[in-house]
């Protein structure tokens, strides 16, 4: 059975195929990367850049600390001047990184923004967390092979490979998820913040969480008392398989809940917005896909 969310990989695996073309088409003599910069507003989309960067660029992430809330993150002098000097930035877009998004405008120099390039089929979903989306991802590290190829002709065709090579990683990581789809079709879950989001999209999971409960937690204010015994009683009576917790911004709402799912039996799968330490983004997101698998299983 092939998911949604595989037939949307596909067609990203298409735009790879044809920045590769263009890439090896525009080669120039040029040798060496010249010292070039990649500056990411985050360790995710630092390890998809250094993925197709490999040794010839130098990738810098702002935020890389996994106890670190993006949304609650203040640009530094010295994170404006790395942005401003940057041969390219790479931000997450859609709002979430406004830090970054906001320092790179009117720089003059490539921007790769992720969630403009979300699928066409994906215009629709105004959720920040494109990271879960491996069709995003996918047409991230294209776009970053064909920026780095026309400011780098030299190494084109070695970005190009890798992007190439993170694509073939990336369908890995799909068929997990596909296979979740076909083998537990609709199975309900919670989040405590819709971080996972495309995550339990592309398994084909029904997300069973109140939108108000959710929203509250990621605007860190408290939910109101009804849609917190709402999520209670879920977990409670065992109406959810699975609760995807968020490390990175847990409250003493969010630990009751957490609590409550250890309790009643439901397990519990850790998410968060930066890499886990010693995991690049492939492990990392294998993992996650793995995880959901298990707990569904």
């Amino acid at each position: 059975m092939t998911s949604s969310f595989a037939r949307r990989l596909a067609v990203a695996a298409l735009g790879t195929a044809a920045t590769a073309t263009l890439l090896t088409a525009c080669g120039g003599s040029t040798s060496g990367s010249g010292g070039l910069t990649v500056v990411a507003s985050t360790d995710v989309w630092g390890s998809v850049a250094a993925a197709v960067a490999g040794p010839d660029v130098r990738i810098v992430s702002l935020i890389d600390d996994p106890g670190q809330d993006p949304h609650e993150y203040q640009t530094t002098p010295q994170d404006a001047a790395r942005i401003r000097d940057a041969a390219l930035v790479v931000v997450n877009g859609g709002h979430y990184d406004e830090f970054a998004e906001k320092a790179a405008a009117g720089r003059g120099k490539p921007t790769v923004d992720a969630f403009d390039l979300r699928p066409d089929s994906a215009k629709h979903d105004d959720n920040e967390h494109v990271w879960y989306d491996l069709p995003t991802v996918d047409a991230v590290a294209a776009r970053i092979a064909a920026d780095l190829g026309q400011l780098d002709p030299g190494h084109a065709r070695a970005y190009t490979d890798r992007a190439t090579a993170f694509h073939t990683s990336l369908q890995g990581i799909a068929a997990i998820t596909a296979k979740i789809a076909a083998d537990h079709p609709g199975a309900p879950v919670l989040q405590t913040e819709p971080i996972g989001h495309y995550l339990l999209l592309a398994a084909g999971a029904t997300d069973r969480t109140p939108h108000a409960f959710s929203e509250a937690v990621e605007q860190g204010t408290d939910p109101a008392p009804a849609d917190l015994a709402a999520v209670q009683n879920l977990l409670r009576g065992k109406q959810v398989r699975a609760l995807l917790y968020n490390v990175q911004t847990e409250d003493k709402t969010t630990k009751e809940v957490a609590a409550t799912a250890k309790s009643a039996g439901v397990p519990v799968i850790e998410v968060a917005e930066t890499l886990p330490q010693g995991l690049d983004y492939l492990q990392w997101q294998t993992r996650n896909a793995q995880a959901l698998a298990t707990a569904l299983g």
